[in-house]
């Protein structure tokens, strides 16, 4: 997919969008359509009930010279950038597999003009929503394959330019994160994420560190290492760092799990659904997508991705519940279940970078419970966190991005369930309060001090219908959330 933005809308263009605000129709610019335009432009919009609502379309046919033209009458609603946003996905889902190869979007013959920001965002949502994994598909119909290469965007605001770069970069981002995603688990493994992610990146000015398994049990990693063993995957650990403020040392860290195919290990999972284990490493892809925008655009802001890549499979060598093993930290931990297994990826991945960049604040991502999925579904991802003030950064970086969080609680009640007769503590409480023991466990491996966030993100990785920026699959989640958290907060 290819945007371009013109000064003017070119005349011979074949297909035009016109943005409709609401309840707009009469107060576009239909003069430049021809004498007639007006009046069959207002009554197909009476006659398919088309009222400008963000995210609606409507056809309509103009008679031409040498025949028709085609317009798209595409709802903008209020006009703030949600609703671009949404518009700008709507446009790519009509078209993309339409036959059209282009359409020219004409911002000057609409009253309801965005700001640079929102069309920016406008153009970007077009553009992440006609990203496709169809690597694996060797007879797809015709009909069915896109068509869509270019969208034009005529009379966007000054200052459109400077805003889509931003915005294209985080694109870009989630491109990255949605292929890692969708990946087939025989392709997508510890060793080529870190291939594919080292290459994806290169250039871009990230410094990038690599754990392997002796390296990381030289570390006494034996958290993350435990949940490999029954792997014949070896383990990673994968650290982008960008030093876009000048600092030798991160202010923030982004902590992914990133799980390449959870079988559950020996607790093992049923075989129905199982094959959606691939995208356990949700978080880690959100992470690597997240960095590669932030480098990308040049963010002036100190900042390091941690991936903590493993498999999780049953064998002889597995780990076995009622196993203890010992973290980087020191503290031991009794393995009640093997399926529990990404707090034990994050806590060594955690500790790591809390000893190795000292960062201040820590935002882990992970598709950790399905507790999660049974409280929010799919509609926000859970959030957990011993500083306010950070919650409130995320919450807000989600609402602007419209990837949201809910917040959840955390006390030392549910602390105490955790707590292990042989160990220091133990990888399961009981089946309440799953998602919320499952973070507790996590925040006894941040030191004092360190602000820190677990986002759970179980049910936003993957998705089984369309949404305004994505297809069917892999979302992208957590790549604009991560973004505009450091962009907000961290960037001077």
């Amino acid at each position: 997919m290819h945007i371009r933005f013109v000064t003017t809308a070119p005349a011979d263009a074949a297909i035009i969008a016109l943005p409709v605000g609401k309840d707009g129709v009469d107060r576009l610019d239909w003069t430049r359509f021809g004498a007639s335009a007006a009046a069959i432009g207002s009554a197909a919009a009476r006659a398919g009930r088309f009222a400008g609502d963000a995210g609606s379309v409507l056809e309509v046919f103009l008679p031409t010279d040498g025949g028709v033209r085609q317009l798209l009458l595409l709802g903008i609603g209020n006009g703030d950038e949600a609703a671009w946003e949404k518009a700008g996905g709507a446009l790519t889902a009509r078209l993309l597999t339409s036959g059209a190869a282009e359409v020219v979007v004409d911002l000057a013959a609409t009253a309801d003009s965005p700001t640079a920001k929102a069309a920016a965002r406008f153009a970007a949502t077009a553009h992440q929503r006609a990203w496709r994994y169809d690597v694996y598909r060797t007879k797809l119909a015709e009909k069915a394959k896109p068509t869509l290469e270019t969208i034009t965007i005529a009379g966007a605001p000054a200052g459109t330019d400077d805003a889509w770069t931003k915005v294209d970069a985080v694109t870009q981002g989630m491109a990255l994160t949605r292929t890692l995603v969708s990946a087939p688990p025989n392709i997508l493994y510890p060793e080529s994420f870190v291939e594919w992610v080292t290459k994806d990146v290169e250039g871009l000015g990230l410094e990038i560190t690599v754990l392997g398994e002796d390296e990381m049990a030289a570390l006494g990693m034996g958290a993350l290492l435990g949940v490999s063993q029954g792997s014949r995957r070896e383990a990673r650990l994968l650290a982008l760092k960008w030093a876009g403020a000048g600092a030798e040392d991160p202010t923030v860290a982004l902590v992914g799990k990133g799980v390449t195919f959870d079988t559950g290990g020996i607790s093992i999972k049923p075989a129905a659904g199982m094959e959606d284990m691939k995208w356990d490493m949700g978080g880690a892809g959100a992470v690597a997508g997240a960095m590669k925008a932030i480098a990308t655009r040049k963010a002036k802001a100190n900042v390091i991705g941690v991936c903590g890549l493993v498999e999780n499979m049953p064998d002889g060598a597995a780990m076995r519940p009622g196993d203890v093993v010992t973290s980087m930290s020191g503290q031991t931990i009794e393995v009640l279940n093997t399926d529990a297994e990404g707090r034990l990826v994050l806590c060594d991945a955690i500790t790591w970078v809390q000893k190795t960049h000292a960062p201040d604040t820590i935002v882990d991502l992970a598709t950790l419970t399905g507790a999660m999925i049974v409280a929010l579904g799919n509609e926000h991802g859970g959030l957990f966190s011993n500083n306010d003030a950070l919650a409130g950064q995320l919450i807000a970086a989600g609402l602007a991005t419209g990837e949201k969080l809910w917040r959840f609680p955390l006390s030392d009640t549910y602390n105490k369930i955790i707590d292990s007769q042989i160990a220091d503590v133990k990888n399961v409480g009981p089946r309440g309060a799953g998602s919320i023991t499952a973070a507790q466990f996590i925040q006894r491996f941040v030191e004092e001090g360190v602000e820190w966030a677990h986002l759970d993100i179980a049910g936003m990785v993957w998705s089984d219908k369309a949404g305004s920026v994505h297809d069917k699959g892999a979302t992208g989640y957590g790549v604009r959330l991560l973004d505009r958290f450091v962009a907000d907060n961290f960037e001077g």
